[in-house]
This record gives structure tokens, sequence and C-alpha cells, in this order.
């Protein structure tokens, strides 16, 4: 799901992006002018800036060198952390696992935060998770439509597998008679994660697609629309079109990658159930469906930035899998 991509499943209007998307300020985007310009301070203004460089250049290339260093030894401390708690104390002691949590106090350039020395590990799973987002789905292809097979033998094993266009494929909450059309931006991923949720999750996935939990509303959200619409949403929330995440969330997932190379796929089962959650709780309808989102994404980024979590099993959403 490359970020073009992105952007055009934001105009499509699954998801509402204006509070989720990020702009880095760009020389296009800047001020050209002063705002207060006027030809009749040009010559004070010049003056200012003439007495501005003698007093005050080398106080500012001291207060740069030292912002410089400040970052590169923020970054070896954390680095010594890791390394003493892996190999000192151990990456199962609880100690170890205090001392191996990002660190979230680092500021890069632009206010942006800094994400921790990632292992050979990480960064070969995080490249992974990064090349199956930039996958679209492609309904020519043979391994995509046994994915959609896959998907409905797992949702209703009891059942004939229907053509794969087909009015019933509505049932399971595509909004029409062929599921390659609801795809757009999600990408292929957004398939793989519904199928890793009925494999690894099964009790949790058949309440959901069944809406067998709570009072539910007349209008309900279709089940597999919603599913593409929370990969989406993960994968802004995790800030994973950069180069490396920035946000809080995303370096926390980060170290998630650690111990889990399924660490996108096991929280987005959470996210959607916690949705689900949401959805009982805000006695929600349809047309509210972005709104119960934008609140799943703010309860998981809260629980993200919890001292206390470092694996997946941490988050207290982790126990809705399970109830």
């Amino acid at each position: 799901m490359a970020s073009a991509t992105l952007r055009r499943r934001l105009h499509h209007g699954d998801v509402d992006g204006r509070k989720y998307e990020r702009y880095d300020a760009t020389d296009s985007e800047t001020l050209s002018e002063p705002l207060l310009g006027s030809s009749s301070t040009d010559n004070s203004r010049d003056e200012y800036n003439e007495e501005r460089t003698l007093e005050d250049i080398w106080e500012e290339e001291r207060k740069r060198q030292q912002v410089h260093w400040t970052l590169i030894f923020s970054q070896l401390i954390a680095q010594w952390a890791q390394w003493i708690a892996k190999i000192v104390f151990g990456s199962g002691s609880l100690f170890g696992r205090f001392l191996s949590l990002p660190t979230f106090g680092q500021i890069g350039t632009g206010g942006r935060l800094l994400p921790p020395p990632l292992s050979m590990l990480q960064e070969e799973r995080l490249r992974n998770i990064k090349r199956r987002i930039e996958i679209p789905f492609d309904g020519s292809r043979m391994e995509h439509q046994d994915a959609l097979r896959q998907l409905w033998r797992l949702a209703y094993p009891q059942r004939e597998l229907p053509p794969l266009k087909s009015e019933l494929w509505k049932e399971m909450g595509w909004q029409g008679t062929d599921p390659s059309t609801d795809f757009r931006g999600g990408g292929y991923i957004s398939l793989e994660n519904l199928i890793f949720f009925a494999k690894t999750y099964p009790e949790s996935f058949q309440r959901l697609l069944h809406k067998q939990d709570g009072t539910r509303a007349e209008w309900e959200y279709p089940f597999a629309v919603a599913g593409i619409n929370i990969s989406f949403m993960l994968a802004q929330m995790l800030d994973l079109q950069s180069g490396k995440p920035s946000t809080i969330a995303g370096i926390r997932f980060l170290g998630f990658l650690e111990e889990d190379e399924m660490a996108f796929d096991n929280l987005y089962c959470i996210a959607f159930q916690m949705m689900d959650a949401q959805w009982l709780a805000k006695r929600a309808s349809y047309m509210e469906f972005n709104d119960v989102l934008k609140s799943t994404r703010a309860q998981l980024e809260r629980e993200l930035a919890l001292d206390d979590v470092s694996s997946i099993r941490d988050l207290p959403a982790f126990n809705l899998l399970y109830k």
C-alpha cells in the first residue's frame, strides 16, 4: 500500500484521513515573502541582519553543535541500554524488558521522534511488512483469487464455495457481488489480515462476522469492508509509509517486531475487536462508522503508549480476543 495508494483511498471516503494524514512542510509550502514586507524598512532590516551576523553567529553555531551531540549521545545511551538488557539480564526478565522499551523522548529534526536502533531481525521484519503493504489486490492473479476462496472456507466451513462474483459475498460484508472491487487502497495485506484473524482467533472472528455480541444496530457495519478500513488505519497509525516510524505508536510497534514476526496481523485482530466494542458502546449505526474508527485509533494509541507494554499480549485490549 504505497503512500499514493493511501491517498487515493482517502479520496474514496473510506476513512476520514484529514485527522490521520501527516504533512511534512516542504519549500513550496513555506512562506516565500515576509508577512510585513515594506520597502521603507529595507535599509534598517539590512543593518539588523549585519549586526546579527556579527554578534550571534557563533552562539547559533554553538547551540547547533550542542543539539547535534545531544542527539548522538541519546541514541548511544538507548543502544547501550538495549545491549545490557539482552546480554546481561536476558530479554525474558522483567528488568530486561523494562530497559528494552523504546525511548520516546528522543526528538529529531522537525520535532519527529527518533526510533531506537533496530536489530537485524527487526529491520528484516519491518521491510517485509512494508513490502506486503505495497502489494495491491489484483483480481486477475490466481494467488489472490485463491486467498478469497480461502477466506470464504474459513468464514463458512459448512457452506458451498460460491463463484468469485456472487450475491452471496454480500453476506460477509462486501459491498457488491465482486469482492475485488472493494479493496481499492486497502491492498492485498487487508485480505491477508482477515485470513490471519480467521485462522488465529477463530472464535473472535466468528463472533464479529455474525455480530453475536451485544445489541446490534438495525444498520450494521459491513464486516469485510470494515476489515479493509482497519488495515488501512493501522498502516497510517504506525507510520509505515515513512522510512522508519516516528510516532509513539510506530516506535512501540518496532519493539514488538523483535519477538513477533506477525505483530501487524496480531495488532489488526485486536483493533478489529476493539472497534466492535467501541461500536457497541456508542450504539453506533452505519453512518457513524468513521467516528467509531477514529475512537478505535485513539484508544489503541493510548494503549500503545502505556509504560508497561512491551509485547502485543501486554495490551489491555488483547483480552478482548478471548472473552
